[in-house]
């Protein structure tokens, strides 16, 4: 299927003497406002040249999260707490069993192109769930990483990652979602990112029938992350960053 985004180069490398980027992976669940404290503060920190970027892997507890193009008609039922965001995008959900990436990036040493960092963020998860044989594909009138199902019928998708990002100063913030094991039932409460066709629902890598954790993933996207993003500095559960994030939830 074509799609105007397949066209553009994903790759945003940074430039030669750049620092690494951190890895850091939370192990507990990270209350959604806490996230949004500790993200802003270290994109601030970047963008003033006083800290070197950040991908950081964690999970939140069932909540829904409004984008700046999310309606009121989008949030079917409340279940959980709703939240406010200035990222791009629409209503989404994020939950346990979710792999929930943000990544605050400088693009100012990399490259200032909003449609080539959307782009080489799909191609990285496209490129992450290919490690377990699924096809992730792109759509022109859909956001995020879809997969056909024919099991389900003619012309049926689920999407199976989310995006949504935010720059302040060029610097990015939020990121993706990929879902591995969340309860799938809990997107009921909304449309997932303002999508109403019966025929495009959601889905994860459990429920196509793959065992694949999170740890398999994330395994996965660092795997991946070299050749699109560059060099990452690894220290996973670094207490300095992520004990400032942790949270009653």
């Amino acid at each position: 299927m074509v799609n105007a985004r397949n066209t553009i180069i994903a790759g945003l490398t940074a430039r030669p003497g750049s620092p690494p980027a951190e890895w850091r992976v939370e192990a507990g669940l990270v209350a959604y406002g806490t996230a949004l404290s500790a993200m802003g503060a270290r994109a601030a920190a970047i963008a003033a040249g006083e800290a070197d970027e950040l991908v950081w892997l964690l999970e939140h507890p069932p909540l829904y999260t409004a984008g700046t193009s999310a309606g009121a008609a989008d949030l079917l039922e409340a279940r959980f707490p709703v939240h406010r965001t200035g990222r791009g995008g629409q209503m989404t959900y994020h939950g346990p069993g979710q792999r929930v990436v943000y990544l605050m990036l400088d693009l100012k040493r990399r490259r200032q192109d909003v449609r080539a960092y959307v782009a080489t963020l799909e191609e990285w998860i496209i490129r992450a769930l290919a490690h377990f044989n699924v096809v992730g594909e792109r759509r022109d009138d859909r956001v995020g990483v879809w997969v056909r199902r024919p099991d389900k019928g003619a012309g049926y998708e689920d999407k199976i990652a989310a995006i949504g990002i935010r720059l302040t100063r060029w610097v990015s913030l939020h990121g993706i979602a990929i879902n591995v094991e969340p309860d799938l039932s809990h997107f009921g409460g909304i449309v997932p990112c303002g999508v109403h066709q019966q025929k495009f629902g959601v889905t994860s890598l459990v429920d196509l029938g793959l065992p694949v954790t999170i740890d398999d993933l994330d395994l996965a996207l660092k795997a991946e992350f070299d050749g699109l993003f560059g060099v990452l500095d690894r220290p996973e559960h670094a207490e300095a960053f992520v004990s400032t994030a942790r949270s009653e939830v």
